[in-house]
């Protein structure tokens, strides 16, 4: 696992959790998918993939438009971080 300057949790019980979003670590090393029993968002998760990245939710209406926000999300975290 990376440094986790970004991390990214990912509900167990959400459309999300069926994807091998671990990749990502590989695409950006920085990261760290992390895999909860719950992030206490029920009511986003039971209708759309969601993702928390530093705690920001990014949701979607399918898992690829999700994953593409995630990513996105995930570049800007990355970005402001490389500023400081």
């Amino acid at each position: 696992m990376g440094l986790g300057i970004v991390v990214v949790e990912v509900c167990d019980s959400n459309l999300l959790s069926a994807l091998d979003l671990e990749r990502l670590e590989e695409e950006y090393p920085e990261i760290a998918v992390l895999r909860q029993d719950c992030l206490n968002l029920c009511g986003l998760c039971r209708i759309r993939p969601y993702a928390l990245v530093n705690g920001r939710r990014i949701f979607a209406k399918t898992t690829e438009e999700c994953v593409a926000l995630i990513k996105q999300a995930i570049e800007e975290e990355l970005k402001a971080f490389h500023e400081i």
